[in-house]
């Protein structure tokens, strides 16, 4: 960059002092000086330790422990006190780590996912409802098929204009009146 000013001031054009130096000719005329130290200002209201403290203390106290901080806060304007804004409830929680669900929630156990095997056809089916293009842009057909898991092979199939609990139980009455019992049988989750 040096060099390219003291080419200017030799009175070179700038489009052969730029092809010489590497310098872009926009680069050099944007960045005329270095930038300046700026000092961070601190301001003149923010919050001592002990305020920090305070806030903290009243949010994690025994009778807003399990409120959010919105809660605590319109609570605390109903009582008179005013600690600071929200967004500094939000912060102090924030620089201590404790910006999270503040109830207590309940522990569920882990569930096992039930697990369905077949060891020979006709043991288990599952099934599903697959959209069909129809004859027009935007028409739509429901196709209902139930296949055996150990065979692949599908065991019956139904095609409706609408979805419907009500047809996917005519489906599997039909069904298995052909290939007889109630198997055990794996649904979609939108039926469900």
């Amino acid at each position: 960059m040096a060099t390219y000013r003291s080419m200017l001031e030799l009175k070179i054009p700038t489009r052969k002092a730029a092809s010489l130096t590497g310098v872009s000719r926009t680069t050099a005329n944007r960045k005329p000086a270095p930038p300046r130290d700026q000092q961070a200002v601190v301001p003149q209201n923010k919050l001592s330790a002990a305020e920090r403290a305070e806030i903290l203390a009243a949010l994690n106290s025994r009778e807003f422990v399990d409120l959010a901080p919105m809660q605590v806060y319109t609570k605390l304007l109903d009582q008179g006190i005013y600690l600071g804004s929200l967004s500094t409830f939000y912060r102090v929680l924030e620089e201590n780590n404790q910006v999270k669900e503040r109830r207590r929630l309940a522990k569920h156990p882990p569930r096992t996912v039930p697990e369905l095997v077949a060891t020979a056809p006709g043991q288990v089916f599952t099934w599903d409802i697959t959209k069909l293009a129809g004859p027009v842009r935007g028409k739509y057909f429901d196709c209902y098929m139930m296949v055996d898991i150990h065979s692949r092979f599908i065991v019956g199939a139904h095609v409706h204009a609408t979805e419907s609990g009500a047809l996917a139980v005519e489906m599997m009455k039909g069904i298995f009146g052909v290939h007889g019992g109630w198997a055990p049988v794996s649904s979609p989750a939108s039926m469900r």
